[in-house]
């Protein structure tokens, strides 16, 4: 599986307009190459230079396979099943380091599910999203973005 996203190159700088310090808006994704058997998508995304620890930032789940991509801004739709982030809100927290603790690496992760859904309670964290996940994971693929501030 392959994921790609048309606003950064993996291993390249978050545009500004990604963060907290821009307009904070989800960056626009886009992949290929499911496995068959493949019945939903999750999209994580996550910090593991923070300096607690990881810090998750976006987890979008029960995506149908037909779905191959995320348009920029799309975590400011309420019809998508999205987690509660280490920011404590629902949705898409932009890259927001600590200043001059140096780059700090966003890892989006896309999961290929041999599950129709994922069994969450309301209000699920990323943790929870990505626990139950990989109970019935196929596929991964992630692309490596970084921000500094």
């Amino acid at each position: 599986m392959k994921l790609v996203s048309s606003a950064f190159a993996d291993g390249a700088a978050i545009p500004r307009r990604f963060t907290c310090d821009g307009q904070n808006l989800s960056p626009p994704l886009q992949w290929s190459g499911a496995p068959e058997g493949t019945h939903s998508f999750v999209l994580l995304c996550d910090d593991p230079d923070a300096p607690g620890g990881t810090w998750h930032h976006w987890a979008v789940y029960d995506m149908a396979p037909t779905v191959a991509q995320l348009a920029e801004g799309a975590a400011q739709k309420t019809d998508m099943k999205q987690a509660v982030n280490d920011f404590r809100k629902t949705g898409y927290g932009g890259p927001c380091p600590p200043h001059g603790h140096g780059p700090h690496h966003y890892h989006f992760r896309l999961l290929a599910l041999s599950a129709d859904h994922l069994r969450l309670e309301a209000n699920a964290s990323c943790r929870d999203v990505e626990r139950e996940a990989r109970k019935s994971t196929l596929a991964e693929a992630i692309l490596v973005g970084w921000y500094e501030r």
